[in-house]
């Protein structure tokens, strides 16, 4: 029997997970266990299937525990779509667009027999060659501005594995994810931003808008022109208007005042309507050039949006909400647990990441509804007085406030190997992860 009915968690936090998971577990008893897992994932000190276990209380029922990974019949699209709806509704503005980040990640595995492991690019490897082996995901994050942190953050909410060359590749599988959330909310626009890798004709998506950098050796099509009435094919694109070092050198510059990474920033930035015809075919576009004001470069950064009506300030800050996935990704290795997990058959390897990052970004929208103090930043800085700069709480803060408030007498299993005796860990012990900014 599963304590999870008992489970002394906060109330909000428990409504978050049921809500989530309604209608995603058909069962009652898998949505408990789901709970229970969740919950056991905040207090663990690793994000292994057996810790989320003996975190949760239930670490004589472990093997219950893997067959939620691997046997329980539930989705991860389904998990995923309910938490992103969880998060527009709690965290975003009403009717406002939905801006979505999507990025490839790697996370290493070891073992033969890792469903679609392979080697491939890892920019933390170690060396010059940059490759290790394990799997490769797409992750597409809600970007959110919460009135508690001077940047956007990112909230990951679909996932895609992808299976190497010869399959469908990173953009295909990031459109995939995109039209779910255009199906996901209706009458909202959803704005994408990824990366100069994500780009080309699949991310053409109706309802849907895709902002990326330019690679340096992009060329670049005036529009398509109108019809001339003459016989022959029409044409499907203008003149041709250069890479964007050539459109730069006679681009007309001007200066204007963005918000990026939260701070305002003064540049300089050029704009003209084209069609890259190499990625997205005839479908309409606008390049941006930007540049640091007397800056002998032809221009720093090339951005280029299929959203023909948005200013250049308001697609130079869009790209800049590209960021936070990075450090999101980067905290769902490092806190979260994301990875941590052995499993080796496909349903598990399809759900375990997955998994980790719904729970750290249900742990955002709960700090966000009913977590966040204004004390809490003062009372870290206390802790941690080297922390002089800290005017935002981290996951790491988020993590420890729900912690301290899950006060279950089942917390984390303190029962040695082979013992039949469960003793427990205080809840005074749990202070993995708090020393993190």
């Amino acid at each position: 029997m599963l304590p999870s009915e008992s489970l002394p968690v906060p109330p909000c936090w428990r409504n978050l997970l049921e809500e989530a998971g309604q209608g995603v577990f058909a069962r009652r008893a898998t949505l408990r266990l789901f709970v229970v897992l969740a919950s056991g994932l905040v207090l663990a000190d690793q994000g292994t299937v057996v810790a989320m276990a003996a975190g949760g209380g239930i670490a004589g029922q472990w093997r219950r525990a893997c067959w939620f990974f691997s046997g329980a019949t539930w989705d991860v699209d389904a998990l995923g779509l309910a938490v992103a709806r969880l998060i527009v509704k709690h965290l975003a503005e009403p009717g406002a667009p939905v801006v979505v980040a999507v990025d490839g990640t790697f996370f290493q595995r070891w073992g033969k027999k890792v469903f679609a492991a392979r080697w491939a690019y890892d920019g933390s490897a170690q060396g010059g060659k940059k490759i290790a082996f394990g799997n490769t995901w797409v992750i597409a994050a809600i970007v959110v501005q919460l009135p508690f942190c001077s940047s956007p953050v990112a909230l990951p909410a679909l996932f895609r594995l992808w299976h190497g060359k010869g399959t469908p590749s990173q953009v295909t599988l990031a459109a995939e994810m995109m039209s779910l959330l255009v199906a996901a909310f209706p009458g909202r626009e959803v704005h994408g931003v990824g990366d100069a890798a994500f780009h080309g004709e699949p991310l053409v998506i109706e309802h849907a808008t895709w902002t990326t950098r330019l690679p340096a050796s992009a060329v670049l099509y005036g529009p398509k022109p109108p019809p001339t009435g003459k016989r022959g094919r029409p044409r499907v694109k203008g003149a041709r208007l250069g890479t964007c070092a050539e459109i730069a050198a006679a681009a007309d510059w001007q200066d204007i005042t963005v918000n990026c990474y939260g701070q305002a920033v003064t540049m300089q930035a050029a704009v003209a309507d084209c069609l890259w015809y190499g990625s997205f075919k005839d479908a309409p576009g606008r390049l941006v050039l930007t540049r640091e004001p007397g800056s002998k470069k032809p221009y720093d950064l090339g951005i280029f949006s299929l959203d023909t009506a948005a200013s250049a300030a308001q697609l130079i800050e869009r790209y800049s909400w590209r960021w936070p996935i990075e450090p999101s990704n980067a905290a769902g290795k490092q806190l979260t647990g994301a990875g941590d997990a052995r499993n080796r058959t496909r349903r598990a390897v399809e759900r375990a990441i997955p998994f980790a990052f719904l729970i750290q970004s249900l742990v955002i929208t709960w700090y966000a509804i009913a977590g966040y103090a204004p004390a809490d930043i003062g009372a870290r800085r206390l802790r941690c007085p080297w922390y002089r700069t800290k005017t935002s709480p981290s996951l790491a803060d988020m993590i420890t406030k729900l912690r301290a408030q899950i006060t279950t007498p089942a917390a984390i299993s303190g029962t040695p190997p082979g013992s039949g005796h469960l003793g427990q860990n205080p809840a005074s012990a749990m202070t993995s992860g708090t020393t993190a900014a």
